[in-house]
């Protein structure tokens, strides 16, 4: 059953209808792209693939990171998307603020 997935912004969330298996999922995802930022060595590291998430319920959510462009896990931003048919909400917000929210969800829900 689908709980409320809530992510944390600097000036407010968003929440919307989020199952348990693709909060794995989404974990899965993170858990690879901070294996990219982790590893990174200045000047000895080939580029990577931008990570993108995509899920479809009750609205379209996306998540995307390119993880070339940023040194570390603790300094990189995701770029989230909610729409439906209505409207569409874009924001950025910290990679580690976004991993908190789903380890959350995940403990609640599990």
């Amino acid at each position: 059953m689908p709980g409320q997935f809530v992510i944390n912004l600097a000036t407010g969330s968003l929440s919307f209808s989020f199952t348990l298996s693709a909060a794995h999922d989404l974990k899965k995802t993170i858990d690879e792209l901070l294996l990219h930022l982790k590893t990174k060595e200045p000047g000895k590291t080939k580029p990577h693939a931008p990570t993108e998430y995509q899920f479809t319920g009750d609205v379209f959510f996306e998540v995307f990171c390119n993880p070339n462009i940023w040194p570390n896990p603790f300094a990189a931003k995701v770029l989230v998307t909610l729409r439906d048919d209505r409207i569409r909400v874009s924001t950025e917000t910290e990679l580690t603020a976004m991993i908190a929210d789903l380890d959350m969800y995940i403990e609640q829900q599990s």
